[in-house]
């Protein structure tokens, strides 16, 4: 008997203190396509989900990772689902069960009616093909109720740990509807508290150990273009700093060494918070322009009330502005976010700069950003941010597809 070796691997047990907040989940099938599937449709529900080989051995399985769904697939036949469940049940296993498979097949009846007879807690079947809305009726009960402290851990340990993780969120050019590019960001992958969005760790852009979040990023995003890449082909990628970071001289020269040297990188774009640059646009009209030598561009990200702002500006060495969630998502119906959104839009005209609408998460919202001019849009009606891998299987080298 042996564990699988995968990355996704289920961490060791590991508690907040007594609680154990975000659920586990173990896959079981013999078709690594379909586990990898649903990992990933796990993970994004909420759980810290992983998947053992069909001759793991069950109880020292169950002692090391304590899951509290165990997902059954029967690709690998009926007898070796049987064998898991009785492994199951002499383990003594009080988490839950989920079978999927064929509803009209005979041996999903045998497989639930033998897991009620062992006394295992059966969830109702998760007939294939199954929609995400499928999966989460099943598992609704075991979803985490309770949000991770903020901070959950210290970014110091994260880092140490290795923790963090970039996930990527395709840019989408509004009028062919091709990938133009990807923007990184920060996720912590905590042991107990699953995925955890930036704004429970980032640190004050003053904390002593911003620096070696941000060296991580610029390094991790490198990493990550490479494997892009090789894979598929070159991608732009952008990368979110304050604009305080650059007040370390040596900052912009740390931030170039970890630029790809590679004939294909057609450069970075570094995404600087509006609210925080438009207090200071003397020193972020002059980081822009010393980023420019390296083949650096920045994007003023976030802008919405604060866009008149940018009119004092002599010149204009910023390539993007990204227009705020808050006046893109449902401007279809509003005719005040629309006209932000207008005047956005003619100052990036005057400038050069091209022009990002975020937080487009409907059909309306992509029109309506269609219609007003926008470059570029980004948001969930396109794509959620996903890890590397999830990205490139599902982004990269396909169409785009514009959803009815």
């Amino acid at each position: 008997m042996h564990t699988q070796s995968h990355s996704s691997e289920l961490p060791a047990v590991a508690h907040f203190g007594r609680r154990k907040i975000a659920p586990r989940a173990c896959i079981a099938d013999s078709k690594e396509h379909i586990s990898k599937f649903l990992r990933d449709a796990l993970e994004e529900l909420g759980f810290i989900a992983g998947d053992c080989a069909p001759d793991d051995d069950v109880p020292r399985l169950l002692a090391e990772r304590l899951p509290d769904l165990f997902v059954l697939g029967l690709s690998a036949g009926g007898i070796a689902a049987s064998l898991t469940l009785e492994a199951l049940a002499a383990s003594a296993f009080d988490g839950k069960v989920l079978v999927f498979g064929q509803r009209s097949s005979p041996m999903v009846a045998a497989i639930l009616a033998l897991g009620e007879e062992l006394g295992l807690s059966m969830l109702p079947l998760l007939p294939t093909p199954f929609r995400d809305s499928d999966l989460r009726e099943r598992v609704a009960l075991l979803l985490p109720m309770e949000a991770p402290p903020s901070p959950p851990v210290h970014v110091a340990e994260a880092l140490h740990a290795r923790w963090l993780e970039l996930w990527y969120q395709p840019k989408i050019d509004i009028r062919s509807l091709t990938l133009n590019g990807a923007e990184a960001l920060v996720r912590m992958r905590h042991p107990t508290w699953g995925i955890v969005p930036p704004a429970c760790f980032i640190p004050d852009a003053d904390d002593p150990h911003f620096g070696a979040l941000s060296d991580f990023v610029m390094a991790q995003a490198g990493h990550d273009w490479r494997y892009f890449f090789e894979e598929y082909g070159p991608l732009s990628l952008s990368i979110n700093l304050p604009l305080g970071y650059f007040r370390d001289p040596a900052a912009i020269e740390t931030l170039s060494r970890h630029l790809p040297k590679h004939p294909a990188f057609e450069g970075l774009i570094v995404e600087i918070n509006a609210p925080e640059l438009v207090q200071n646009l003397p020193l972020a009209t002059k980081i822009a322009r010393a980023l420019q030598l390296h083949n650096i561009g920045t994007s003023i990200d976030n802008v919405g009330a604060e866009w008149p702002m940018l009119l004092m500006l002599e010149e204009f060495p910023f390539v993007e502005i990204k227009v705020d969630r808050a006046f893109v998502t449902g401007c279809a119906d509003d005719r005040l976010k629309q006209a932000t959104c207008r005047r956005i839009i003619e100052l990036a005209d005057r400038t050069g700069a091209r022009t990002v609408a975020e937080g487009v998460e409907t059909r309306t919202d992509f029109l309506t950003a269609r219609e007003l001019g926008f470059d570029t849009v980004q948001g969930f009606f396109f794509a959620k941010p996903m890890e590397p891998h999830k990205f490139a299987r599902r982004v990269l080298g396909k169409p785009v597809i514009i959803q009815e």
